[in-house]
């Protein structure tokens, strides 16, 4: 269980890195205002950011309720090992 929640962690801290990455670079690209860039490509990037959004919201809630189980988990065993 806790190696779960220690890898748990890791692809959290990865997908924040990547869309904070992201992040970075469409400000970046917004403010040199070098390149036009076409409407579809502003459109797939939004839509990337969502989809990375929403899935470090998943791993974000997974990750919470499996802290929430494991924390559960050794209330129990300590309320035995109390008994």
């Amino acid at each position: 269980m806790l190696s779960r929640l220690q890898e748990l962690r890791k692809e959290e801290e990865t997908l924040l890195r990547v869309e904070e990455l992201a992040l970075q670079s469409l400000i970046s690209s917004r403010e040199k205002n070098v390149m036009v860039s076409p409407p579809g490509v502003t459109e797939e990037t939004q839509n990337t950011l969502r989809q990375m959004d929403n899935e470090a919201a998943i791993n974000q809630t997974e990750l919470q309720l499996n802290i929430k189980a494991y924390e559960e988990e050794e209330e129990e065993e300590d309320d035995e090992s109390d008994s």
